[in-house]
């Protein structure tokens, strides 16, 4: 080969090898934050189009290989602006990453399409996923409360998987739910149970949600019309994003106790009280007895609860995916109860073309609870000692022994002669199974279609899946031999099946024109199937516990049951979104939902909304208040609708079943007749809402302040009318009430520092004034709901009438006609002063509805540490005690609280407890009004994340307190307590409900 052409491939290997050496470099550097110069640990330095990249190590340095010449890096960090730099020929490339000013730009779900903040018109609050999981919660609702202004949740049950109940600017019903409309990545889901029941929203794992917005006013839910009276929670679960792929762990374990016992009387208090109740010597010395069996101590427990979650996300620019998996697992507090969730969830979109996005999202989970009754419904003796556990807990006499020499659980039918047989072992209560086992499926499907510039269409379809197995057995072994029967041992199945089919087909224009207008309009069509059956069987009389209940046919008796409804609802919605300048914005709505069981008079409702806002910072005036960073007026009026209250077919006229049998021609044949009257003119129960609200950032947006005042008023309420004799009918279900709610609601946020140490908090508080206007169209003023709850015209929901404690009858005082005349008895006020007592004596003694609620909450950050606190309170609310009635009320056979061993007799009287005595009752009075105020620490957690370790990007580690302590003065267990659940009209009423644990646990971040 000639010299000059081995000197030229030399020189084009040459050439080569430079070339490639300039297309594959290696980039390394320092990650910063801007305002402080601290290294940042975490940040993602990837390398644009492709899924390679890194993270930022503990010192903020991060090293990148084989980078293609031309490359840019794509960086990004949550609360943090994201960048791209173009490599070119640097190797050494230093980051400064800029704090993300959650400002104007932020964008905000609203139903059906996202805006700006800055476009929002309507009363619409935001939560971050890192807030609703900050504290170990089983259901979605106990994240949010008091982090929303407007939004009052209450922890009906502190039991595993227990229910809540959620009131968006008030309560908006009587007979029909006031729960909010919950929609879940499109799909749509509601909550509603008894005291006892597992809540449907502890079948969704809070883990996998990335954010919440809490639709308040008319203006933002109307689009959801008549299903959105009581406000609408919009939930986005996390999805994947394109870069690296991340693989996340978050495991915590921990520990549960009760907060506080409520003191009884001991066995020898006990004993004494028995032997003057009774008159008799049958306990001869009861100081001998001591403190005897606390039963409280045998039925709570120190109690675990864990949850584990694995997370995958990542992705190219094309297809992006996010996948998870969690186990959850809480004992509760109370011997026996239990809730355990294992779920799933699969976020998959895909950009099959420039024009065309599909995608999917699937939540599955599978739960077994294991419930304990707790919060009888009854008052008196019997309705709350035989009732519940935590009843039988207080009553169980401290003289008598909880098993046998055999380690089996005693009845009491076997102690004591048997005298005792009107109260029961509380143990018992946790040998009977009660487990109920769900398995749930949300599916969303879609697609999103680019038809012209600024034109999308979206079809999606949606699908809620939900089956239940409820197990019960109440076991033979509880009963005294010698009171067992041919029907002793009781056991049941009942299955359930739920299937809610959606498809909403979603078209979009925006546009831009002249420079400073901007319109967006959507348009609906929706279209939704509920399904529902269920079939039971129960069984009574049991040869022994052997099999419990998977063997029914060996019982001695059976009774079976089935039912099947369905309902639809086809929706049409039309929204114009207006803005000018980014100063001025319009947006109208209407919605028009036609829904299978309303009356074929009213099948239609039309709900329309308006709403609008002027940003004043954009006026001249303003522009150089430099402390001043937004300032926004707003304004909206609309109508929605409710219609969960109603059932299928109650516009209809009815029959159904007896339950008797008839004998015809010596046959047995179940008779029919008429439930239900019709009534075509059944409709939505209608709430017209106006709201005023003032957005407020100072600052360049470190400090945020935003007030609502709002008027809502609700008619056409639900509402079970007594009818004549003559009807046939002792009731009919109509639209005759109607209810006002009025409030002003206050949230303040700010970034108060914000160098190396970083230091935020937030507030909010909200007074609600709630007022019954009609019952049944005039006809009626007021209706007692219980004993000592009322509906009453002109006062708010579920208040308190009842007689006026006045005392303890002391010797040589008038006895007056009407109550308990005994030397040593209860005395009560004669209010109207006629000499007597009588109905006209009661009065409103109490309002369960608080005068104000409120949360707070901080975060504080120093390199590697971060703390944080939250409280949340109520104030000026007053609860029904219940429990006192049973348990200050010393007739015998039964332990009362401690307090009764000061009560009234000759030597001691008393001016509070009554006397012993066999067979009595107690009035219905004040002295049972406590009051419900109370400030809790729901959370303080401490984490810290370690240095950097090759192979993983990040490792945080924290302790966690929940429910540390409670400021009240209320006596019970716990005052965030109602019995009676979600109802709408008997509220704050405590029998004994199972209270809120406190928890210490620890727990583990990794992310690789």
């Amino acid at each position: 080969m000639p010299t000059f052409i081995r000197q030229l491939w030399i020189g084009l290997g040459c050439l080569l090898s430079l070339s490639v050496a300039a297309q594959n470099v290696t980039v390394r550097g320092k990650v910063t934050e801007a305002s402080s110069g601290e290294p940042l640990t975490g940040v993602s330095i990837a390398i644009k189009g492709t899924t390679r990249g890194t993270n930022s190590s503990a010192t903020g340095e991060y090293v990148l290989s084989n980078v293609p010449a031309g490359a840019t890096l794509s960086v990004t960090s949550i609360g943090y602006k994201s960048q791209e730099i173009a490599v070119g020929n640097q190797t050494i490339i230093n980051i400064s990453m800029q704090a993300e000013e959650k400002g104007l730009d932020e964008v905000v779900v609203v139903g059906y399409g996202t805006q700006r903040k800055v476009e929002t018109t309507g009363s619409i609050a935001s939560v971050k996923a890192s807030d609703l999981v900050q504290t170990p919660v089983a259901n979605l609702a106990q994240g949010l409360q008091s982090r929303v202004s407007g939004v009052q949740i209450n922890q009906n049950s502190g039991s595993p998987g227990g229910n809540v109940s959620v009131r968006i600017r008030g309560t908006n019903s009587i007979s029909g739910t006031s729960e909010p409309l919950y929609v879940i990545d499109g799909i749509q889901i509601s909550n509603s149970g008894g005291i006892n029941d597992v809540s449907p929203l502890s079948t969704i794992n809070p883990n996998d949600i990335e954010s919440i917005e809490v639709l308040k006013d008319a203006s933002a839910s109307a689009i959801y019309g008549a299903r959105a009276a009581n406000g609408v929670v919009l939930i986005t679960t996390k999805r994947g994003k394109s870069g690296m792929t991340r693989v996340t762990v978050d495991s915590y374990y921990g520990t549960q106790q009760v907060n506080k016992t409520l003191p009884v009387l001991n066995a020898a208090q006990f004993a004494q009280l028995e032997n003057e109740v009774f008159k008799n010597n049958y306990y001869p010395d009861p100081a001998s007895l001591g403190k005897g069996t606390d039963w409280q101590n045998l039925v709570f427990r120190k109690a675990p609860i864990q949850s584990h979650q694995l997370s995958i996300t990542g992705g190219s620019e094309k297809t992006q995916l996010a996948m998870s998996l969690n186990y959850f697992d809480q004992d509760g507090i109370i011997v026996a109860s239990n809730f355990k969730r294992y779920s799933y969830r699969v976020n998959v979109d895909h950009k099959a073309s420039n024009w065309l996005k599909v995608g999917t999202s699937i939540l599955g989970s599978y739960s077994v609870n294991n419930g304990i009754n707790t919060g009888a419904t009854a008052i008196g003796d019997a309705g709350v000692v035989t009732a519940s556990v935590l009843g039988a807990a207080i009553g169980a006499p401290p003289t008598l022994q909880p098993y046998r020499s055999d380690g089996s659980i005693s009845p009491f039918g076997e102690q004591a002669g048997g005298q005792y047989r009107e109260v029961s072992n509380p143990l018992g209560f946790t040998a009977v199974k009660n487990q109920l086992t769900l398995k749930r499926t949300l599916v969303n499907l879609y697609g999103e279609a680019t038809l012209a510039k600024g034109l999308t269409y979206r079809a999606s379809f949606n699908v809620d899946m939900q089956s239940g197995l409820r197990d019960t057995y109440s076991p033979r072994s509880i009963i005294a031999v010698k009171d067992q029967t041919a029907t002793s041992g009781s056991a049941s199945k009942t299955n359930t099946n739920n299937l809610t089919l959606l498809h909403e087909s979603i078209l979009t224009y925006a546009k831009t024109f002249a420079a400073h207008h901007s319109v967006k309009l959507t348009a609906v069509f929706a279209t939704q199937k509920d399904s529902y059956n269920y079939n039971g069987i129960s069984a009574q009389g049991f040869p022994n516990d052997l099999t419990t209940n998977e063997s029914l046919q060996g019982a001695a008796t059976f009774t079976a049951n089935s039912d099947r409804n369905e309902q639809r609802l086809d929706s049409y919605m039309a929204r114009v979104n207006y803005g000018y300048k980014d100063k001025f914005f319009l947006d109208l709505t209407a919605r028009a939902d036609g829904l299978s069981k309303f009356g074929k008079n009213n099948k239609y409702g039309i709900f329309p909304a308006v709403s609008a806002a002027w940003r004043i910072i954009e006026e001249p005036f303003l522009k150089n208040i430099n402390s001043l960073s937004d300032l926004k007026l707003r304004g909206s009026w609309g109508v929605t609708g409710n219609a969960g209250g109603l059932s299928p077919y109650q516009s209809l006229a009815i029959v159904g079943s007896t339950g008797s049998n008839y004998d015809i021609n010596h046959t047995y044949t179940t008779g029919m007749n008429p439930t239900g009257i019709a009534n075509p003119d059944l409709r939505w129960e209608k709430s017209s809402q106006a709201d005023i609200g003032l957005d407020i950032s100072l600052l360049r947006n470190r400090l945020n302040i935003i007030v609502d005042y709002y008027y809502k008023q609700t008619k056409d309420l639900l509402y079970q009318k007594t009818m004549p004799l003559s009807s046939g009918y002792s009731s009919m279900v109509g639209n005759f009430a109607s209810l006002e709610n009025r409030g002003i609601e206050l949230a303040v946020s700010g970034q108060i520092l914000n160098g190396p140490l970083k230091w935020s908090a937030s507030a909010n508080i909200t007074a609600n004034r709630n007022k019954l206007l009609s019952i049944d169209g005039g006809v009626t003023d007021e209706v007692f709901m219980t004993a000592y709850t009322l509906l009453k015209v002109g006062q708010p929901l579920g208040v308190f009438k009842t007689f006026v404690f006045d005392g303890i009858n002391q010797t040589g005082e008038a006895i007056l006609q009407g109550y308990d005349g005994r030397l040593g008895g209860y005395k009560v006020k004669d209010v109207n002063g006629d000499g007597q007592i009588s109905s006209a004596d009661q009065v409103i003694t109490g309002n369960p509805n608080p005068k104000f609620i409120y949360g707070f909450s901080t975060n504080l950050s120093y390199k590697n540490f971060d703390f944080s606190a939250f409280f949340s309170g109520t104030q000026g609310n007053q609860i029904y005690n219940a429990a006192r009635l049973s348990f200050e009320m010393p007739l015998g056979q039964r332990n009362q609280f401690a307090g009764v061993a000061n009560r009234w007799s000759a030597s001691n009287p008393s001016n509070e407890y009554v006397s012993g005595f066999q067979g009595g009752r107690l009035p219905v009075t004040d002295h049972m009004v406590e009051d419900g105020s109370y400030l809790r620490c729901k959370n303080i957690t401490l984490g810290y994340t370690l240095p950097k370790i090759k192979g993983v990007q990040r490792i945080r580690v924290y302790a966690s307190g929940n429910n540390l302590f409670t400021i009240t003065n209320y006596s019970g267990y716990d005052p965030e307590v109602n019995t009676y659940a979600g109802s709408n009209t008997v509220i704050g009423v405590d029998n004994l409900v199972y209270p809120q644990a406190k928890s210490f646990l620890g727990g583990i971040q990794l992310t690789f």
